[in-house]
């Protein structure tokens, strides 16, 4: 992830690096995504066997995940912007959770399965950053990037979420993993409720910019 961290830098040499760790964060997400895809063994019922010894598949999947986000948790303690408490947390919960995943080498199933939902809204999530600092800030393309991304994911956190929080639960897991999947519920419920206000924030102000749009004779 370090070495893809540079190549990037060197690539986006004229961007700012908020701009070349988001590049990399995409990456990630979409590989996660892929891996947990490909791990899965039965799509009629993908999480599962429960409480079962992980494959060689999962481990892969969890470790490039615990490998990325060590390297994000580096990234933002070197930008104030992110260096928040919630981010923060955020960050060690998956860290440790994924990480005690792959030391008790259990419950692959219900681990790539909270992979593949907190990583699938991912791109969108940077799509909206990226689209700002390419001059799209403010415009249509861009609100529809901040829909796409708050529609996939309430349905992935808030739906998928809680029920794969109440299947890991249910099943003999380790309490630690247990514990770290119920705080990452948690800290997904209180993402959803900023994300509300952040779209209800949006929307108002893009139908100003529409409104002062039409009395002046242009719109974007």
């Amino acid at each position: 992830m370090l070495l893809s961290g540079s190549v990037g830098r060197k690539i986006f040499s004229q961007r700012s690096f908020e701009f070349c760790n988001r590049i990399v964060s995409t990456i990630h997400a979409t590989l996660a995504v892929i891996l947990a895809s490909l791990s899965v063994e039965d799509w009629s019922c993908p999480v599962s066997p429960l409480a079962s010894s992980s494959s060689l598949k999962q481990r892969q999947a969890l470790a490039v995940s615990v490998a990325y986000l060590i390297y994000d948790l580096i990234c933002c303690l070197f930008d104030e912007r992110f260096s928040t408490l919630d981010n923060t947390v955020h960050h060690l919960v998956s860290i440790v959770g994924l990480g005690a995943g792959l030391a008790y080498q259990k419950c692959g199933s219900e681990q790539v399965a909270a992979l593949f939902i907190t990583e699938i809204s991912s791109p969108f999530l940077h799509a909206r950053e990226l689209l700002k600092e390419l001059g799209y800030r403010d415009t249509g393309f861009n609100l529809a990037a901040d829909i796409t991304f708050a529609a996939i994911f309430s349905l992935a956190r808030m739906v998928g979420g809680p029920y794969l929080t109440f299947v890991a639960l249910s099943a003999n897991n380790p309490i630690l993993i247990k514990a770290m999947g119920l705080g990452l519920q948690l800290i997904s419920a209180f993402w959803f409720y900023k994300i509300v206000k952040m779209m209800i924030y949006k929307l108002e102000r893009r139908k100003k910019i529409i409104s002062s749009s039409l009395h002046t004779g242009k719109l974007d």
